[in-house]
C-alpha cells in the first residue's frame, strides 16, 4: 500500500515537471528571462571590469 502511494506520488511529480517543461518550452520563457538577464547581468560585468582594472592599477 505504502509502495503503491510512493509510485503515484512519483509519478504525479513527473507529470508536473514534464508539463511545467511543455508550458517553459511553449512560451519561450527560457530566452525570455535571458533577456530579462541581460542588463543585470551586463551591469554586473561592468561592475566586475571597473573592480580588475582598479586593482591592476594598484
Amino acid at each position: 500500500m505504502i509502495a503503491l502511494k510512493i509510485i503515484l506520488i512519483i509519478l504525479a511529480v513527473i507529470i508536473v515537471l514534464f508539463l511545467l517543461s511543455l508550458f517553459i518550452y511553449f512560451f519561450n520563457l527560457d530566452m525570455k528571462f535571458a533577456a530579462a538577464m541581460t542588463p543585470v547581468m551586463n551591469k554586473y560585468y561592468d561592475w566586475q571590469k571597473r573592480r580588475r582594472e582598479k586593482r591592476k592599477k594598484e
